[in-house]
């Protein structure tokens, strides 16, 4: 098992999704991870199936999606902030020192200080990126879009650019007659950031925080019904997953879940046998009587499907939530 996890750690770092297909049966879980064709785009999420005594999980975990900051100017900075507290990884680029350095900007995974036009080949464009393009004048504007723009690589998922109404017409024309793909700009968020007023620094990134996570959510046209699972991992849990265990624990996996419930589909929590717990199903009672039954799956060495009714649990600890979820929890370690 904790090969299986160290080789989904790796791909996730190096930009690439992983599937991984586990079937329990009679004899434990059997873990397979499956090769994809890259597709950033992919949505990540679970799913469930039960055949009788047996059950297959399909978990497809997705990258954690990058905000590329390229720019480091005064909206740069609450920008970072607020995309490493909505789970982007931040990567800031800036051909400035004194403004591309990681003292100025803590919140960020990655601070590149290096000339504009070599911005592509610094950051390795991914489908899955969302950049926003905040440099200090539209010189520095045009390097960023021909490089985001070539058709020789990939087009990432939001592309945003700050200026005015007439800076940005001179940048699309002057990048359009450059790469002769203009119609690659009708998808440029421009001016950027939802339309709500905003003034300060503070606010403009908020704006554009805004607009990144509606289409994030709701796709290009705003519509999408419903929000798509995440995909994503809690990166201390998975780190315990992929390490050396010493006696025995269990994982616990929300497979399925009814009406309102603090955590989704997928969501996975460690319980070791002194009682300590990696990660969170929501907390509560209802988290409680799962600590406690995995508590004899350790035990048993197996497996096993248990349905947790939140209504009981919301009551008593004054939640909002009140649906159902169903738990896998497995026996893991020696």
């Amino acid at each position: 098992m904790t090969q299986i996890y160290t080789q989904i750690l790796t791909r996730l770092a190096s930009g690439q999704s992983s599937l991984l297909v586990s079937r329990y049966g009679p004899h434990g879980p059997e873990r397979t991870l499956v090769e994809e064709t890259p597709n950033e785009r992919s949505e990540g999420g679970l799913s469930f199936t039960q055949n009788g005594g047996t059950l297959t999980l399909t978990e497809r975990f997705l990258p954690r999606p990058r905000l590329l900051i390229l720019g480091g100017g005064h909206i740069a900075l609450p920008l970072a902030d607020l995309g490493k507290m909505l789970d982007f990884d931040v990567w800031v680029y800036d051909d400035r020192p004194s403004f591309a350095n990681p003292a100025r900007f803590p919140a960020a995974h990655t601070v590149i200080c290096d000339n504009f036009a070599n911005m592509r080949d610094r950051l390795a464009i991914r489908p899955g990126d969302y950049v926003t393009v905040l440099t200090r004048g539209h010189k520095h504007d045009i390097f960023c879009l021909e490089a985001l723009l070539d058709g020789a690589g990939e087009i990432p998922q939001y592309i945003g650019m700050i200026g005015s109404k007439r800076r940005i017409a001179i940048v699309k024309e002057e990048v359009a007659a450059a790469t002769g793909r203009g119609d690659l700009l009708d998808g440029l968020y421009a001016p950027i950031g939802l339309s709500i007023g905003s003034v300060t620094p503070e606010e403009i990134a908020l704006s554009i925080m805004a607009e990144i996570i509606k289409l994030k959510r709701l796709g290009p046209d705003g519509t999408r019904g419903k929000v798509p699972q995440e995909g994503s991992i809690d990166p201390e849990l998975f780190r315990w997953l992929a390490a050396p265990k010493e006696g025995r624990a269990a994982l616990v996996t929300i497979v399925s879940t009814k009406g309102s419930t603090p955590r989704e589909m997928g969501a996975k929590m460690a319980v070791t046998a002194d009682g300590k717990t990696i990660g969170s199903i929501g907390g509560g009672c209802a988290e409680a009587d799962v600590i406690a039954r995995a508590r004899d799956v350790m035990d048993e060495n197996g497996w096993h499907v248990m349905e947790v009714d939140m209504a009981d649990s919301a009551e008593e600890d004054g939640m909002v939530c009140g649906g159902v979820m169903t738990v896998l929890i497995e026996a893991v370690g020696e």
